[in-house]
């Protein structure tokens, strides 16, 4: 799906960006220029963004919560 009309961005585009290591809206806008000229698209790519996130996240840690990660666990 298009998500920036204005750069010709795809969905799988920033999802690949992500996965390449993008930790945010504003790291994908660097590497694909998605969001950077009207900005018409910025909330759009935020949660593709935060959705592909979540994802990785839970490839990286299945099972996982993100609670159990960020609790120290004393024993």
């Amino acid at each position: 799906m298009l998500v920036c009309h204005c750069r010709g961005i795809s969905d799988r585009q920033i999802r690949r960006a992500v996965k390449n290591g993008c930790a945010s809206a504003r790291e994908v806008a660097r590497e694909t220029g998605a969001g950077m000229r009207c900005g018409g698209c910025r909330s759009n790519v935020k949660a593709i963004v935060n959705e592909a996130l979540a994802g990785e996240l839970a490839k990286s840690a299945p099972g996982e919560s993100m609670i159990d990660m960020a609790l120290p666990v004393e024993g």
